[in-house]
């Protein structure tokens, strides 16, 4: 019997696993010596939360939204006062940098304000005259499902809207990270929401199909890879009553122009594609230059990704930690021998990552910056096509800005771009042709603002957009009509 949170969090408490299905264990990835605590799970707990959410969402949605909203209100305080524990519980378990994991914990502070302002401020209850109005009325129970690259900021983005327009919410993390969703559990748990609001599951794959596809859930909200999506999709085919809003991957593009700003282009290009180890779906892993400039900025470009630091995610000097795994770092290195088979050469001389921390060396999932030039566009190369997730960078030399739209958009995600140029002429020609969810102007791809909407088209997404926007996702509109 497994104890205390590394069970499941149940109707306002913590369920040991008796009879485990499984069991979760996992090195840290920054040090693969150093065992993380073990998490069981059971199939069985997913009915349970799904119940518990169940029996708590009509009193939950009775409660009011300024009640709600004072629940939300002290859930932030909360994690304010818990910062250091959560940004430490991330950067050990997914080894994320210790700046970045700190990051990570200010956004989901600031998420419950943008969502108490911005995100409500979309969903406002109406009065047309004295016969027509409408009001926004909750799913229900909503299945949240974590990715392990912002571990804590991505499923909270879903949990805060969600709970703020009445639904109860049943969370499982991702595989990778349990411990990350237990830190954060035990914070919500110090709020004191009333039982069943908030449920938390561990669980491997089975887990979140079982939560995924499940009868009692009136909305599922995922983040992750187009994969798993797809089959999230497919198991909720035959539901269309129940809400699914899908924030997949990407293949993202930074089109560097002769006339960009070259300094700001390429540090941009280089945050683009290198920040959380190219572990986040925003990151750019195609550069698509134009001739002008192109030998010059590549230089540049892979001078800068050469001197970045890869490191241990608590050395302040690192801007790279490991990969979240050591199945994330063999695909990755599986995909660089593609490469290099396909003919995608690497700019950068190939280094091994050897990582020391406090006197001592460590053995972790440590991959170095890539910058590889592509000489031939390719529609069957796994390389070319597929999401790398990892700290690759792929580069494309065209003739134009016409050439340079046609190889953006040459991918089936459509998530993000970035557009470098001193013209807005040319960057409002990309933003009418480009066919993504974000677009950034001499800005990185990466860390756009929650006040914005934040989901991808083609294979990134379903039109249902986080950020500011996930409140739309999470009600939906009543008509009210007086005789």
């Amino acid at each position: 019997m497994i104890p205390d949170d590394t069970g499941s969090f149940l109707r306002g408490g913590w369920v040991p696993v008796e009879a485990p299905d499984g069991v979760l264990t996992r090195a840290a990835p920054a040090d693969l010596d150093d065992a993380l605590p073990p998490y069981a799970f059971s199939l069985s707990h997913v009915d349970d939360a799904v119940a518990s959410a169940r029996a708590a969402q009509p009193a939950w949605d009775a409660l009011g939204l300024d009640a709600r909203i004072g629940f939300l209100t002290r859930l932030r305080d909360a994690i304010a006062q818990h910062e250091n524990a959560l940004a430490l519980a991330i950067s050990r378990e997914m080894g994320k940098v210790i700046r970045e994991a700190r990051a990570e914990v200010k956004a989901m502070i600031a998420k419950v304000d943008i969502t108490l302002g911005e995100g409500l401020g979309l969903v406002r209850d109406a009065t047309l005259d004295a016969r027509f109005s409408w009001r926004w009325r909750p799913h229900g129970v909503l299945a949240v499902l974590g990715p392990f690259n912002f571990p804590l900021h991505l499923p909270h983005g879903h949990i805060v809207p969600a709970l703020l327009m009445g639904n109860t919410v049943v969370f499982k993390p991702s595989e990778i990270t349990p411990g990350c969703a237990a830190v954060y559990a035990r914070v919500v748990e110090s709020v004191g929401f009333p039982s069943g609001v908030f449920n938390l599951v561990q669980g491997d794959g089975i887990v979140g199909a079982a939560l995924g596809g499940h009868q009692g859930v009136d909305g599922v909200l995922f983040t992750g890879s187009y994969g798993v999506g797809e089959k999230l999709r497919r198991v909720n085919v035959s539901t269309p009553g129940r809400i699914l809003a899908l924030e997949l991957g990407g293949k993202n593009a930074a089109v560097v122009l002769d006339d960009a700003p070259f300094e700001k282009a390429a540090e941009d290009v280089v945050v683009s594609a290198f920040s959380t180890s190219g572990q986040r779906c925003s990151c750019a892993s195609r550069l698509v230059v134009t001739r002008g400039i192109a030998d010059r900025f590549i230089e540049e470009v892979a001078r800068r990704a050469a001197a970045l630091v890869v490191g241990h995610p608590l050395d302040p000097a690192a801007f790279c930690g490991p990969l979240a795994s050591p199945r994330a770092l063999e695909k990755f290195e599986a995909l660089q021998r593609l490469a290099e088979e396909e003919g995608a050469h690497a700019v950068i001389a190939p280094a091994e990552a050897a990582v020391s921390w406090e006197g001592r060396a460590h053995r972790g999932c440590y991959a170095m910056p890539r910058v590889r030039r592509v000489e031939r566009r390719e529609k069957r190369s796994a390389y070319q096509r597929e999401e790398a997730f990892g700290p690759d960078l792929a580069v494309y030399v065209v003739d134009d800005l016409e050439e340079a739209i046609e190889v953006a958009n040459d991918t089936d995600y459509g998530l993000t771009a970035g557009v470098w140029t001193a013209s807005e002429a040319s960057f409002e020609h990309a933003a009418r042709a480009l066919r993504v969810g974000g677009l950034s102007w001499n800005a990185p791809t990466v860390g756009a603002s929650s006040r914005l909407p934040f989901g991808g088209v083609k294979n990134s997404g379903n039109h249902r957009p986080a950020g500011a926007f996930s409140t739309l996702y999470c009600a939906y509109p009543m008509a009210v009509t007086k005789g």
